[in-house]
């Protein structure tokens, strides 16, 4: 349904500018429509790795390293931090602001040996030993497979790559939703972990303001989920799909078009001020990055559900699997990381009384931070244009501390 209305909006904002557009000056926005995480960061003069690591189920994973700041030497280690991006994101979202204002770079710039993730199925994590994206088996997980393979995957490929014991990790939405998974399904990662940053958390999705929501419990979600495979629709929303062209057409910045654009993801997200008007055809032109379908439909589960759970496969199939009739709820008493809570207002997807069941339900919580900006949204954690002195200070902040709480 959000692929449907989202096409019919672009669609007819793109009709619109295609025919009352005339011509538009060309700007940096159009040299970096089409640049990678890599290229991008590399064109602010950062310097940039990648690396290509294998889950034990074989997934082949990409990771963008920021190994130091622009005019940092390069021969000092610096504490590492992993960064996972939320539900249809990727690397890019942490970079597409530039220096100054997206956290890949001040992290970097304030001595961080920053490491941005690429979970499976997304633009630059399409690759299995065996499997092609064209099958279907290759997009049969969700986020519980996510937690349980990549994030330890990566993180022991980080320890071992900068002979550190331990990484900082920063999770966005579904990142921070992997991290509790990987840290209550496999606990002996606490142990890896210097301290854990929550931005708006999703964990627990009991009656929210966002309609989204209200649509998947009216549909329900088998017939959802039938839907979505009857078309074959194993990816949901790729990068490189008929949305992406649309998506940057429609936002380019006639006034009429690039109001309706914002609009749309307002409704999904709530209203804001940060949302930087001037790269938005960039952002859109590299988000949605794709995922699988199971992703999506496991989240619907935790909102019909209310409960932090493993996949629900049907009754007879869970007996299978799990030997129950339901599915086995994540315990978050073994999550003995430090972990701090970023919140905000406005946020619809990871509104404060379901972060709250989260704060309430982890034994080892730094505390509460609340984004003291009424009008801060899901999405500006990542492109808020004024994040670095809303969150990203106190972030610092909190890593510094437990930088020299705990040994290298």
């Amino acid at each position: 349904m959000f692929a449907l209305l989202r096409l019919a909006v672009l669609t007819c904002c793109w009709l619109i500018a295609h025919c009352t557009r005339t011509s538009q000056v060309a700007d940096d926005n159009d040299a970096d429509l089409y640049l990678t995480s890599p290229e991008l960061i590399a064109k602010y003069g950062y310097p940039v790795e990648t690396h290509s690591i294998q889950t034990e189920d074989g997934y082949i994973l990409e990771l963008h390293r920021i190994p130091h700041g622009k005019s940092e030497p390069a021969d000092t280690m610096r504490p590492a931090v992993l960064i996972h991006h939320a539900l249809l994101c990727s690397s890019f979202d942490w970079v597409v602001l530039g220096p100054q204002k997206s956290l890949g770079f001040i992290l970097a710039d304030s001595g961080y040996d920053v490491w941005l993730a690429n979970a499976r199925g997304n633009t630059y994590s399409r690759k299995h030993v065996s499997l092609d994206p064209a099958d279907h088996k290759f997009w049969e997980y969700s986020w519980h497979e996510m937690g349980t393979y990549d994030v330890p995957a990566e993180i022991d490929f980080i320890l071992k790559k900068t002979g550190q014991e331990k990484v900082f990790y920063i999770g966005h939405s579904m990142g921070s939703t992997m991290f509790f998974v990987m840290t209550s399904q496999r606990p002996e990662y606490n142990e890896k972990i210097r301290a854990m940053i929550a931005f708006a958390p999703a964990v627990f999705f009991t009656p929210t303001k966002n309609p989204i929501y209200y649509r998947i419990q009216s549909i329900g979600e088998r017939l959802l989920e039938g839907l979505f495979y009857a078309f074959g629709l194993d990816e949901f929303l790729p990068q490189n799909g008929i949305l992406n062209p649309i998506s940057i057409a429609a936002c380019k910045h006639t006034l009429f078009t690039s109001r309706l654009c914002v609009n749309f993801i307002f409704f999904i997200v709530g209203k804001s001020s940060q949302l930087d008007k001037k790269r938005l055809e960039v952002m859109l032109a590299h988000t949605p990055a794709g995922g699988s379908t199971r992703e999506v439909m496991h989240f619907a589960q935790e909102a019909l559900s209310g409960e932090f759970r493993q996949f629900d496969f049907g009754e007879e199939k869970n007996m299978d699997l799990y030997g129950q009739a339901t599915p086995p709820r994540y315990n978050m008493s073994l999550i003995t990381t430090p972990v701090a809570l970023f919140y905000s207002d406005n946020d619809k997807l990871a509104p404060e009384y379901n972060v709250n069941k989260v704060y309430n339900a982890l034994p080892n919580v730094i505390g509460k931070f609340r984004v003291p900006l009424k009008t801060f949204n899901h999405l500006d954690f990542m492109w808020g244009k004024d994040a670095k002195t809303l969150v990203f200070k106190d972030v610092l902040t909190i890593m510094k501390k437990y930088e020299k709480d705990s040994k290298t």
